[in-house]
């Protein structure tokens, strides 16, 4: 497919603090910033390239959810992918991303999602409350792919979006098997 890009929207979800934004904008733009300022909400765009084919990704870094937030509906229909970031360094931000996967999955009135769930910060090893092992086994239990990552040494952070496009393709991929006519696919969010 030359000439045009195919799009993908992927929405970044997770607590307050946990790293969303850091962790967009060493993707995006290859710094790390160091202070912490509450995101409202921010959309970028960047092309990632996935089995020689280029996408152009709306990347939208939303603010911190808790458990009373509502999900709005922005953060379902018309998104293709989810990365859910939870902070290595915090238990409570770790138990959220199964509430915030429950309410996306209600929401949307789908089985799954294309998701990857992110343990950030992982060059913080001193003050780490969740083992790795227990991120990969939280993203098993949800048919999730699952990473860790530090945006401040840049480690596995283009990996977070490679992944989550490859999980999204591969949701695209199953629809194409099953569905004969992809317009008869009823379900609550519009994975294209």
């Amino acid at each position: 497919m030359t000439g045009t890009l195919r799009k993908r929207k992927i929405a970044v979800l997770g607590s307050r603090s946990v790293g969303k934004s850091s962790l967009i904008l060493q993707f995006t733009d290859g710094n790390f910033v160091e202070n912490y300022y509450p995101t409202i909400e921010s959309v970028f765009t960047k092309s990632i390239t996935h089995n020689g084919t280029e996408f152009s990704c709306d990347i939208i870094d939303t603010a911190g959810q808790d458990e009373y937030s509502i999900l709005s509906s922005k953060h379902a229909i018309g998104i293709h992918g989810y990365v859910l970031v939870y902070s290595t360094t915090s238990r409570n931000s770790f138990k959220m991303i199964q509430i915030v996967y429950d309410k996306i999955i209600d929401f949307c009135g789908r089985q799954k999602i294309p998701c990857v769930i992110v343990g950030s910060k992982m060059d913080l090893q001193a003050s780490r409350q969740v083992q790795a092992a227990e991120g990969q086994k939280l993203a098993e239990d949800n048919h999730c792919a699952w990473i860790e990552t530090s945006a401040k040494e840049d480690i596995n952070v283009s990996k977070v979006f490679e992944l989550c496009l490859a999980e999204i393709e591969k949701e695209n991929q199953q629809h194409t098997q099953t569905d004969v006519t992809p317009a008869k696919n009823k379900q609550g969010c519009c994975i294209m």
